[in-house]
């Protein structure tokens, strides 16, 4: 039988062993707190933009169906004349 060599590992230099030279570590803190709260303004805008669009798409519905003539109402119905024959 052979004998197993062991190999040698090389250790590689952790994550946190690695230079910390990140880009939040080069930036201004008042540039990054500025950015930070931009992006928090614009998920803002976003959220408050979904929800107009939605208060707008169930207006529209509620007009749509306020407005709806008797022979759509008419055709909507599930009722048959054959059940009152």
């Amino acid at each position: 039988m052979a004998k197993k060599r062991k190999t040698q590992q090389t250790q590689q230099p952790s994550y946190e062993q690695k230079e910390k030279n990140t880009l939040g570590s080069l930036m201004n803190e008042e540039l990054l707190q500025k950015l930070k709260a931009t992006k928090k303004q614009l998920q803002d805008q976003e959220v408050k933009q979904k929800e107009e669009e939605e208060a707008r798409i169930r207006e529209e519905k509620r007009l749509k169906e306020k407005n709806k003539s008797f022979e759509e109402l008419l055709n909507e119905s599930n009722i048959s004349w054959k059940d009152f024959k």
